[in-house]
């Protein structure tokens, strides 16, 4: 007797004893703490209400009864209650369970995020190389001098389609953490300065934008496109949101986040980190609506006035940069989106915001071999790269290329190739071939797969320069005369 007396004391679960009408007749000291941990002063404080008709039941039937469940303070028990027929007590056992039900649907999350995830990868690389061609040809023709003016509307609205159905399957990557992610340095202080006057012009004019730089601010290792994704996908839900006017708030704020709060956010890690916040004023949101918000596809706008993409895109995006979301809401009251970033050790330096985020787009005379198997967007890379003024040549797979290699090695400066081929030569394996020639020859990786054919650590270190599919005209000029002019990294 003595020992099981030892037992429920030193037990490092709350254990109870409870008489038949239900009072607290012995208490341990796990219990003890568990009514200081839900603000009670007494284990009798959180018994769950229908306790003493429990009671009553199991010593009737003489069954326990298990997992019976109850919520104080935001905390979750789970209560196990076995009945003692001889001295006519009930033996209760109660364990708080509330990070394992946030766990648990944080799995269910993930899980379901992956399987729309995998349904996009699986379609991305066939449609992607479709708009990759309609929309290089759209700003091929838009760019030719001789070409009619009173076609140039029907071409903008063809290739403003295409950019609409591009930007469909950029944010089901994104979402899915399916896309290659390229960062860098990144001053988010930079980026939101940037698109500023964008942002006012999406808003319109009875919402108010407020951003006020912080003098200081480290840096983190981001992908500024992406990112400028996330806030201008935040800032349409907020307009939407505040459909008779209001303001939209935007802070940046370094913080530190310790073990205490990583125990209440399972997403959440310890250290340095920057905070983006998107703060807007409008009608807010339900608790059942919150549990929803970054599924893909779930909207509460009428139909055809949304995709259910957006916040699915942020939430697989700040996961793609190690980071996390806090949201915070309540109908009537605005809601208000925390993203936290790691923070690198550099604090940013005081930088200008820039007018344009793309500057013009110069050509050149260098020497270019473009490797694409898909026949009609290898004929249109030609005719953008040649009307930027470089000297073409052409592969339809990685063996075809390994033999103009071999015939004009010399004059060429960049390599440009899809990574996923035909003949068993991808374009990753033929970069190693060509650089182990020639060590100085700059490389550019095309694709219209998110999947697990590309190494995406490969290109998360900057070990190569990545262009996604579709690609337009201007993009894929950029990038080349970027990549031609800066010093070569290591491949």
């Amino acid at each position: 007797m003595q020992k099981l007396a030892q037992f429920a004391r030193l037990n490092p679960n709350p254990v109870m004893e409870l008489a038949a009408d239900g009072t607290v007749t012995y208490f341990n000291q796990a219990a003890f703490k568990l009514a200081a941990a839900v603000k009670r002063g007494h284990p009798r404080d959180f018994l769950p209400p229908e306790c003493p008709s429990i009671v009553r039941s199991c010593l009737t039937t003489g069954e326990s009864k298990w997992r019976l469940e109850s919520r104080i303070e935001g905390r979750v028990l789970s209560w196990s209650l076995h009945p003692i027929a001889a001295s006519q007590v009930v033996h209760a056992y109660v364990t708080d369970i509330t990070e394992r039900l946030s766990l648990e649907e944080h799995l269910r999350h993930a899980q379901k995020m992956e399987s729309v995830g995998q349904l996009a990868a699986g379609v991305a690389h066939d449609f992607n190389n479709m708009l990759t061609v309609i929309q290089g040809h759209a700003g091929i023709l838009m760019a030719r001098s001789e070409f009619p003016p009173g076609l140039k509307d029907s071409a903008q609205a063809i290739f403003f389609a295409a950019e609409r159905a591009a930007s469909l399957t950029r944010q089901l990557l994104m979402f899915s953490r399916r896309t290659v992610i390229q960062p860098k340095p990144t001053d988010l202080r930079e980026i939101v300065g940037n698109i500023s006057k964008m942002l006012k012009r999406l808003l319109g004019e009875t919402i108010t934008l407020e951003f006020s730089r912080p003098p200081d601010l480290p840096l983190i290792r981001g992908d500024a496109g992406m990112i400028e994704q996330v806030i201008l996908n935040l800032t349409v839900n907020a307009r939407d949101a505040m459909a008779s006017g209001g303001t939209l708030i935007i802070t940046l704020q370094s913080v530190t986040v310790d073990a205490a709060y990583v125990e209440l956010h399972p997403e959440a890690r310890t250290g340095p980190f920057v905070v983006l916040r998107v703060t807007d004023t409008g009608c807010g949101m339900d608790a059942a609506t919150q549990r929803r918000i970054f599924e893909p596809f779930f909207t509460t706008k009428e139909p055809g006035k949304g995709t259910g993409l957006g916040l699915a895109t942020v939430y697989g995006t700040v996961k793609l940069h190690e980071g996390w979301i806090e949201v915070t809401s309540g109908v009537g009251k605005g809601t208000s989106f925390g993203i936290c970033f790691p923070a690198m050790p550099e604090m940013a330096k005081a930088v200008r915001p820039t007018d344009s985020l793309f500057p013009s787009i110069r050509g050149g005379n260098e020497t270019i071999l473009l490797v694409e198997d898909e026949a009609s967007v290898l004929n249109m890379g030609k005719i953008i790269l040649q009307d930027y003024g470089y000297r073409v040549l052409e592969a339809g797979s990685g063996m075809e290329a390994l033999d103009v290699w071999r015939r004009h090695q010399g004059p060429i400066e960049l390599l440009l190739t899809d990574i996923v081929m035909p003949e068993g030569l991808s374009g990753l394996d033929l970069a190693q071939k060509l650089l182990a020639d020639k060590p100085g020859l700059k490389v550019i990786y095309t694709s219209g797969y998110n999947t697990n054919y590309l190494n995406t650590e490969f290109f998360r270190k900057g070990a190569a320069v990545f262009v996604q599919k579709p690609y337009t005209r201007s993009s894929l000029a950029k990038a080349v005369r970027e990549c031609l002019d800066e010093p070569r990294a290591s491949q």
